[in-house]
This record gives C-alpha cells, sequence and structure tokens, in this order.
C-alpha cells in the first residue's frame, strides 16, 4: 500500500476534462478520477517523493517529485491520444538536446517522468518581445534540424484531413468574407501538399511551452522545449504558435499587418526557410485552426486569424 500523500486534482483540470471523453478510464472525467490511484503507483514503482503542489496545463497534471537519489524532477500524466502518444518518441529523438530529458516512461498510461525545469522562468516572461521571439525562433532552429523518427503522425496527413474538411466547414461561416478567406487558405495548402517535409517538428513551441534548464545546466544552453505534439513535416508548419501568441504586442504596434510581417520575417530568416513555402504551410495553420474552431461551434474566423491570414496571403 502506497505511504505518499493522495494527490488531489486541481479544480481547473478537471473542469476541463469534463466535457471530453467516452467514459473509459483513459478519457474524460473517468481518467480524471483515476489519477490519484495513478500517481501513488507511480510515485512508488519509480521510487519518487512528490516534492511541491500539483502543477497542470490544459490538459496534463504535473508533479514535482525527487528521486531516490535526491535528482528533482517531474512526473506528468495525460490521456493517451493521438497528439500526445508521440511525444515520448519525440523527446527520445532530441535527447535532452533542446528539449527536455525524458527519464521514463510508461506507454500505456502515457505517464512520462521528466527532468524538472524551471516552471517560473518561461519564454512568456522575458518583456522584449524581440529578444523573446530571437530565442524561440534559435530553439526551433534547432529542433527542426533533424529528420524526425518513425511512427509519427504526418504533416501529409493531417494536411489531406483537412482539405477534405473544408466543403463540409464552409457553409459554417456566417460572412462571406470568412468563407473566402478559408477557400484561399485551403489553396494555399494544395499548393505545397505534395511536399510535406520530413523534419521532427514541435506544433506547439508558443512561449510558456520555452523554459529555462534547471540551475548548473549551462551546456544545455538558454532555453528548452516542453509539451511538443510532434510531427513529421515542414518547419514552415511551426511558426504560427509565435505568430499569434502575445497578440497584445502586435495590436499595439498600430499597424498589425507590419507587426505580423516583422515577427515572420524574423522566424523564416533565424530558421532559415523559404517564405513563400513557409507562409503557405502558415496559412495552413490559420486552415487547422479555424477548422477546429468550426467543429466547436464556432461560425466566424478568430480576428487574430484572420489578420495574420491577410499578412501573408500575398507573399
Amino acid at each position: 500500500m502506497s505511504t505518499h500523500p493522495t494527490v488531489t486534482v486541481p479544480a481547473r483540470l478537471a473542469e476541463f476534462h469534463a466535457g471530453y471523453g467516452d467514459g473509459t478510464t483513459g478519457t474524460g472525467p473517468a481518467w480524471v478520477a483515476g489519477l490519484p490511484g495513478l500517481a501513488a503507483e507511480f510515485l512508488d514503482r519509480w521510487r519518487l517523493r512528490q516534492d511541491g503542489a500539483p502543477m497542470h496545463g490544459m490538459v496534463a497534471l504535473v508533479l514535482p517529485v525527487v528521486r531516490s537519489d535526491g535528482t528533482p524532477a517531474a512526473l506528468k500524466f495525460q490521456p493517451v491520444d493521438e497528439e500526445s502518444v508521440g511525444e515520448p518518441v519525440a523527446l527520445r529523438a532530441w535527447g535532452g538536446d533542446g528539449a527536455v530529458r525524458l527519464l521514463d516512461h510508461d506507454a500505456e498510461s502515457g505517464t512520462m517522468l521528466l527532468e524538472r525545469l524551471d516552471a517560473g522562468r518561461s519564454l512568456a516572461h522575458v518583456a522584449d518581445a524581440e529578444a523573446a521571439l530571437k530565442d524561440l525562433a534559435e530553439l526551433l532552429a534547432h529542433l527542426v534540424d533533424r529528420p524526425a523518427p518513425a511512427g509519427l503522425r504526418t504533416l501529409a496527413d493531417i494536411a489531406a484531413e483537412m482539405l477534405d474538411d473544408v466543403p463540409e466547414a464552409l457553409p459554417e461561416l456566417r460572412d462571406p468574407a470568412d468563407r473566402e478567406l478559408l477557400r484561399r487558405c485551403a489553396a494555399a495548402v494544395r499548393e505545397v501538399a505534395g511536399e510535406p517535409g520530413d523534419r521532427l517538428l514541435h506544433w506547439d513551441l508558443h512561449y510558456e511551452n520555452v523554459l529555462a534548464p534547471p540551475p548548473g545546466s549551462a551546456d544545455r544552453g538558454s532555453w528548452l522545449a516542453i509539451d511538443p505534439k510532434p510531427l513529421a513535416g515542414d518547419p514552415g508548419f511551426d511558426l504560427m504558435p509565435a505568430l499569434h501568441n502575445r497578440w497584445d504586442e502586435v495590436v499595439a504596434t498600430g499597424d498589425v499587418r507590419r507587426a505580423v510581417r516583422r515577427r515572420f520575417d524574423l522566424m523564416t530568416d533565424v530558421v532559415g526557410l523559404d517564405r513563400a513555402r513557409a507562409a503557405r504551410w502558415t496559412l495552413g495553420r490559420v486552415l487547422q485552426n479555424s477548422l477546429w474552431d468550426v467543429e466547436d461551434g464556432e461560425h466566424a474566423i478568430r480576428p487574430e486569424q484572420a489578420a495574420i491570414a491577410r499578412a501573408l496571403l500575398d507573399l
């Protein structure tokens, strides 16, 4: 029997999962209900001691822990689905080079033991927006500088699925201008869908998913990526999170189109991407985000997504 204190699931995490799942232990409320037992199991199995309050994002629960040798670590729980199943594959491929290091993994439950990074120091806390963007772009260039390992989802399949979904989504958009914008984004994807690329993509590299390494790890660089939703594909598909994050700073410039272009140009220059091709794959992210919104019952393209698309359509 476990001697560890019972883990309390944060209310906001439970609330997020309340609307998901089919009642099985791997999804939604049933998964949340099983978290305390799952945590106790892995604290025992991997000989860990809880070392602080639970943390969480939208989906995962993370426990600060200490290993039996005194090393700080982080125990991460999340449902196993098509997005999360590739995370340990990508982390093994990066091997701690530009990303958090994977220490152990249980494939059946999706539980991961990770090195503990400095959760209080992310790129979101860097006040200089351009410096933060340059750091993120340099990290992205490093992460995609390798082919994707076998077994990951592919951008080729995702692009095909998106294009198949466009005809059904179009009538759900009430504004004719939105429908035309979605068509143009789909057309841009068709131009590049035949060459989807083979790089290891993070797919969710925004500022809060870039943390400082643990103290005494100068050899690891200044920043490390966490929480990949990895794909095999073209690096141009990885630019969008940094374009629409910290959007208030874009609006504050008074010239949204120019500010979007400035971010885009900085990233394509640092990562070494063809601008026209990267623009088309970024329009693919507008398409993807808009299709997801329609699936969730929305009837308009979000203003920041539309602004990014219009800034890049003529490249």
